[in-house]
């Protein structure tokens, strides 16, 4: 007699996709790629996976982009409240202590999300917040999550575990370190690809630009 087959039913899936955030002395660099995938399949060669949460912060998110949605829906309610309640946006530290408290209350049935938390903080100094999917988190002068961090996070290791403050890069620099890294994770990555969307936070404001992968 043959064995029953049993259904292998999941939750989860992962859309592929990589993040990428570098802080400098004035300004935060937050990138992401548009690609997003199932399997072997491209559902769209245009989705951005960067979402601004207040006037100083961003969040870029890989993983399974459901929950993704869930979390970023949370995360602007959360915000509304908070400015209802103190009549002023929520700073880049604090929403990273949010996300934080947010992701560990659901640890039991996690998002299955990946964010990399960028901005200005108190003073003006980008800052960047790095994740696990159960709320753990780090400042670090600058991270990669997703299917491409394997291959990016090496490349950022080289160029910017600086021993001086001193040599961190201006942000024109920056900018074109994350093209860079992206169109080097696209050559290998099968979910990166089509498009990097990359954000820059300053005193000035945030701005927007974009350059084109591979979409093979």
């Amino acid at each position: 007699m043959a064995s029953k087959q049993q259904a292998n039913w999941s939750p989860y899936d992962n859309n592929g996709g990589t993040c990428v955030a570098i802080a400098g002395s004035n300004y935060c660099v937050i990138a992401a790629d548009t690609r997003l995938s199932t399997g072997y399949s491209i559902l769209t060669r245009d989705y951005s996976k960067l979402q601004q949460l207040a006037d100083k912060s961003i969040l870029a998110s890989s993983g399974f982009q459901a929950d993704i949605k869930a979390l970023q829906k949370h995360l602007s309610a959360k915000h509304l409240i908070y400015q209802h309640q103190h009549n002023k946006q929520m700073s880049c530290p604090a929403m990273a202590q949010l996300l934080s408290n947010t992701l560990y209350y659901k640890r039991f049935f996690p998002y299955y999300a990946f964010n990399v938390l960028g901005g200005l903080d108190n003073e003006g100094k980008g800052c960047v917040f790095t994740y696990d999917a159960v709320g753990s988190y780090e400042r670090v002068g600058y991270s990669s999550q997703g299917s491409g961090s394997t291959l990016i996070t090496p490349v950022l290791d080289n160029q910017l575990k600086s021993p001086s403050p001193l040599l961190i890069p201006q942000e024109t620099e920056a900018v074109d370190l994350v093209k860079d890294v992206f169109a080097s994770a696209a050559e290998r990555d099968i979910y990166t690809g089509d498009r990097v969307e990359i954000t820059i936070v300053n005193a000035a404001g945030i701005r927007r630009e974009y350059a084109e992968l591979r979409k093979d």
